[in-house]
């Protein structure tokens, strides 16, 4: 029995350092695009450089109206690029608000290499660039399934109107935990993203909008997230809304008109 718990110990070790290296394939499923690749929509919009430091250039769509209500900013999820992403525009543009969609390092033009820390300061440095020309108060911050820890953070440290949270997780460790509950998550994982630690620190209303058979972040997640300020957090379940399908609900719909129409 020592021998075979041995065993037991050594290859938990061993798949540990393997995914302490490897982690990133699994966590992060970018679409790379060369630098003079052109995005073409039939819609305005412009082509946004954020240049954070030496080496690490952010690209962005900004998709304009006339006369905007406000500015929506878009943290999409860990997977394609900006490119793909761009067709959710249209569920914000409609009600007269320009929408900016970033991609993170790795990601579609985007450069710089990828960790943690970087990363949430480059989408402060993303929100701060904006703030310069929307006024606060107009600017809502939306974040969906992996870009809602993003959207969390952002919104902690600034003073956006709302904070939008689509498919989020209660905290990334506890969404990997759930599918490695043999490995030390803690200590092999390099990304925490805190959600429920960055939440209570949001100043502005926040929504949740969560599927009720989410099979990958389940509804739990979001219903944890809003025990934490239930007063100042309004979960919206989608009956039937899975991870990726939740524009496809008219409920969904419903909320944005609710909350963005004039």
């Amino acid at each position: 029995m020592l021998q075979i718990a041995l065993y037991i110990i050594i290859g938990i070790a061993a798949l540990s350092v393997i995914a302490f290296f490897v982690q990133e394939r699994f966590i992060f499923k970018p679409e790379k695009l060369k630098q003079d690749f052109i995005y073409k929509y039939d819609v305005p919009f412009d082509e946004l450089f954020f240049d954070v430091e030496p080496g690490v250039r952010i690209n962005g769509l900004h998709f304009t109206v006339d006369d905007p209500q406000g500015l929506i900013l878009y943290f999409h999820g860990n997977s394609r690029s900006i490119k793909g992403w761009a067709k959710y525009a249209k569920d914000f543009y409609r009600y007269k608000y320009d929408v900016v969609l970033v991609d993170y390092r790795g990601f579609g033009k985007s450069t710089g290499k990828r960790n943690e820390k970087d990363m949430l300061s480059d989408m402060q440095f993303v929100y701060g660039s904006l703030a310069n020309k929307y006024h606060e108060n107009h600017m809502i911050v939306y974040g969906r399934s992996m870009g809602s820890g993003f959207a969390a953070k952002v919104a902690s440290e600034n003073k956006p109107r709302y904070l939008i949270l689509d498919a989020p997780y209660f905290s990334f460790k506890k969404a990997v935990e759930r599918f490695l509950p043999i490995l030390p998550v803690r200590w092999v994982l390099r990304y925490h993203m805190r959600t429920d630690k960055w939440i209570t620190k949001v100043n502005c209303h926040t929504y949740i909008l969560h599927g009720t058979k989410d099979w990958l972040l389940p509804i739990r997640n979001a219903e944890k997230l809003q025990a934490l300020a239930p007063r100042k957090i309004t979960l919206i379940r989608i009956p039937g809304g899975g991870h990726n399908n939740l524009p496809s609900f008219p409920e969904y719909h419903n909320f944005l008109r609710d909350i963005l129409a004039p």
